[in-house]
């Protein structure tokens, strides 16, 4: 039996329990080794150590101190070979939106979000993507994986010791780019998105281009 004054700390764990399972959803990271206290033996005129810090921001939001998008270049370039022996020339694709997603096989939210950004590759004829799986993997893999899940745009795999320098390395998958049709970054994803979210960023970016300057 449990003792009254103990039962009363259920509810508050549970929620607890849910909390920490909310937090966990979104962008997909490497798992990070706490840090050791190796000075147990405390005194009382010394310093605490200072609480970790953590990130509670949006998945799509830009830390304060990161630099722009597009800081490589005003214009990003990106020439890569894709899996089916291809070459993608990002500088090619001037007068079209180009969706730049960043994912891996391992990353459950990029899986998620494959048959949405396919579907906008196949149905806005103005809006194509690419694929950069940043991830080490085998060509053989790669391919076995996508005829489970096929998608309709290139993929190409990444050099994860040397990434595209005209963008950040990834601090977190799934990351998306929205290049315009002037070559430039239009909007920064770090998180899920969906052909929603990438129409909304079109509108905004295109309402901003037609607004005269004064």
């Amino acid at each position: 039996m449990i003792p009254s004054h103990r039962k009363s700390t259920l509810p508050s764990l549970s929620a607890l329990a849910l909390a920490v399972a909310v937090l966990s959803l979104g962008a997909c990271k490497q798992p990070q080794t706490p840090a050791r206290d190796d000075n147990p033996a405390a005194t009382t005129d010394a310093k605490p150590a200072p609480a970790p810090v953590v990130d509670t921001k949006p998945a799509d939001a830009k830390p304060a101190d990161a630099p722009p998008a597009d800081a490589a270049g005003d214009t990003p370039e990106l020439r890569i070979a894709t899996i089916d022996g291809k070459t993608y020339d990002l500088g090619e694709r001037r007068g079209r939106w180009v969706v730049v997603n960043f994912w891996a096989t391992w990353c459950a939210p990029c899986i998620k979000e494959m048959p949405e950004l396919s579907a906008l590759d196949t149905m806005r004829d103005h809006i194509e993507v690419i694929g950069l799986a940043y991830e080490e993997i085998e060509l053989a893999d790669m391919q076995a994986f996508l005829k489970k899940h096929p998608v309709s745009y290139p993929i190409a795999i990444l050099d994860v010791a040397d990434p595209p320098k005209a963008f950040d390395t990834p601090r977190g998958l799934p990351m998306t780019y929205l290049i315009g049709p002037d070559g430039k970054v239009a909007e920064k994803f770090l998180g899920p998105v969906d052909a929603k979210k990438i129409e909304a960023a079109i509108a905004k970016a295109s309402a901003q281009v037609a607004v005269p300057k004064a």
